[in-house]
């Protein structure tokens, strides 16, 4: 959050979410992103779990702590959690997720928002979906616009997404596949949405989130070259590796691997990325990026349309 923060960042953070389970307690470094937050924008704490008085419980613990509200995550496709019936995964249960948000409205003293996907296997499953939200009290609804089963591998369905907006009468933030300014308008234009959620293409590009101000205040955006991203790969690093003071530099290697996936897309054709997944030592690591990465020529802005990390972004204009 810091870190984006130094690029202009978002107006509200969302917290990785706290794993919930029966005998659950607050992970201690992702509350930290709420209790050593410095960055001046308001941040909420994010769930994840189907399991109601841990929820409950979890809920009050968190709302102890300066957050912005309390969001319950419904969008997760990893299969490690949709397997216990959690993230994603529960959108397979709408009856079980109306019990759950009916016990969190009557729990959460502040804001209450929620992040889902349009259905576990279809799109055609998400009128269910919306007509249990819309039971509820809830203050913020992100919709990522894929089914689960679509994971990233798809486009995103923004008519779910103008659905929701004409129905709920709380905001609705679009999510998915959002790579540049011209995906995040057309996004916006064809949802109507109130806002936009963007994770993995902030990773890849963090210049995004002043790009789009930019955009809507009529001022000329930062165009960031090779060598920023050199600079940004270098702080990305050190911010990551000072959650552990201990922290073993092949280990830290392995754990850039996962930013850099997104980082590397575009970058000259796939050969930055093909030895960034390869390199195990520290000093190879940053030597690959010095030597792919320090000169004033401008970054691509846009992955490839046959990406294997950003698919189906081409249906945004």
């Amino acid at each position: 959050m810091r870190l984006m923060a130094r690029y202009g960042g978002p107006d509200l953070y969302v917290t990785e979410y706290f794993r919930v389970t029966t005998d659950s307690k607050l992970d201690a470094t992702i509350l930290k992103s709420i209790t050593e937050h410095d960055t001046g924008r308001p941040v909420i704490a994010q769930m994840i779990g189907q399991e109601i008085p841990a929820l409950v419980r979890t809920a009050q613990m968190l709302e102890k702590h300066p957050v912005a509200g309390i969001d319950l995550n419904l969008g997760c496709p990893a299969p490690i959690v949709c397997r216990k019936d959690a993230g994603g995964g529960l959108l397979r249960q709408p009856e079980r997720v109306d019990e759950i948000l009916r016990a969190l409205r009557g729990t959460i003293q502040g804001r209450f928002t929620v992040k889902c996907r349009v259905g576990f296997t279809d799109k055609a499953e998400f009128p269910r979906l919306l007509d249990v939200f819309l039971k509820h009290d809830i203050q913020m609804l992100t919709i990522h616009g894929r089914t689960v089963r679509d994971a990233y591998k798809t486009p995103v369905h923004p008519e779910c997404v103008a659905t929701a907006v004409q129905a709920m009468p709380c905001p609705v933030i679009a999510n998915g596949n959002v790579v540049d300014v011209p995906t995040g308008l057309a996004y916006l234009r064809q949802t109507q949405a109130a806002g936009l959620m963007i994770g993995r293409g902030a990773i890849r590009h963090p210049w995004l989130f002043s790009q789009m101000r930019a955009h809507w205040e009529g001022t000329e955006a930062h165009q960031p070259s090779r060598r920023d991203m050199l600079e940004y790969i270098h702080l990305l690093y050190e911010h990551t590796a000072a959650f552990h003071p201990r922290y073993e530099t092949d280990k830290q290697v392995q754990k850039m691997k996962r930013y850099m996936i997104f980082i590397t897309t575009g970058i000259d054709e796939g050969r930055f990325e093909h030895r960034i997944r390869r390199v195990t030592a520290e000093e190879d690591f940053f030597s690959i990026c010095q030597e792919h990465l320090d000169s004033t020529e401008l970054l691509p802005i846009r992955p490839p349309e046959d990406s294997g990390v950003f698919c189906g972004f081409a249906e945004l204009r």
